[in-house]
């Protein structure tokens, strides 16, 4: 994990904002580098990364877990992150070599990969019954505002969100981070109207790492001339938790007669993890071993 990686957790303003920041550079890098992304797919798969850390450590306690799915009509197609209450995240999308011109303002077209129209779904598993999903569709694609828009529908909390993502000329990711501010009951009028004035004229989070801020110095500059409190400070990493024995689980869930076929007539079989890209490899006598499993149970 880069030494950069960490999120802070605040409260401002006398309790009216709960406010995260996290810099996330090495989990997105992390990323680029397991799914060889181009640049508009490193900035999507980007985003999705530090949206689903920013409402996992918002929204999760415990040995809670959730699933972000960002299914779009973009060209990089369904992206799909996990994240929990620890810091840790995983993710891919299904099209990484996406590299777009870009957009009217100079930046990656993340609206233009990721596509305008699609939904954005949110599962939680609490750890005790069925997991919730909460889906909403997606407002403009660009991601922090359907995260916004998600935590407005569905969690019915105010809030604001900024993802960003600064991909070198090589495909390289140089900064990646983002805020999430919610507005707590009680917040007055005039505090919010100063905050969504604050967040108008503030640069972009990737703008701000590039200059060398701190996430606590980008709470100061989110709260300007405002009480910050910070609750706490964690490192974050993408953490990938499979292994062959889940991968074995797997293999032995599929028809018996197609894992004879395996045995008899590839005599090996390679899984690969969508998450991270590991590849695990399963000899003749490894599926043997399997096979005998099925037939025992």
């Amino acid at each position: 994990m880069s030494q950069k990686d960490y999120l802070v957790k605040s409260v401002a303003v006398e309790g009216m904002f709960r406010a995260y920041v996290v810099n996330a550079t090495g989990i997105v890098a992390e990323a680029q580098k397991r799914h060889d992304t181009w640049s508009a797919a490193s900035a999507a798969l980007g985003r999705s990364l530090v949206g689903t850390l920013l409402l996992s450590s918002a929204t999760l306690k415990g040995d809670e877990k959730m699933t972000v799915k960002v299914q779009g009509n973009g060209p990089v197609g369904a992206i799909v992150v996990d994240g929990n209450a620890n810091g840790t995240v995983k993710g891919y999308l299904q099209h990484p070599h996406i590299h777009l011109p870009l957009n009217e303002k100079h930046k990656i077209d993340v609206a233009g990969a990721v596509g305008h129209q699609g939904t954005l779904s949110v599962t939680k598993d609490m750890e005790m019954g069925d997991p919730y999903t909460g889906q909403v569709g997606l407002v403009s694609g660009e991601l922090g505002e359907d995260f916004t828009y998600y935590l407005a529908q569905s969690e019915q909390i105010p809030s604001a969100v900024g993802l960003s993502v600064f991909v070198n000329d090589d495909n390289s990711i140089e900064v990646a981070g983002g805020f999430l501010v919610q507005v707590m009951p009680g917040a007055s009028d005039e505090k919010i109207s100063e905050l969504e004035a604050r967040l108008g004229k503030m640069p972009l989070v990737s703008e701000l790492l590039r200059d060398g801020k701190t996430p606590e110095e980008i709470l100061q500059l989110l709260f300007e001339g405002e009480d910050v409190k910070i609750l706490d400070t964690m490192p974050v990493a993408f953490k990938c938790d499979c292994s062959k024995e889940r991968f074995a689980k797997a293999l032995a869930s599929i028809d018996r007669h197609e894992m004879e076929q395996l045995i008899n007539e590839d005599h090996h079989a390679q899984t690969v993890c969508h998450f991270c890209g590991n590849k695990y490899e399963f000899s003749e006598t490894d599926l043997k071993k399997i096979l005998l499993q099925m037939k025992a149970d």
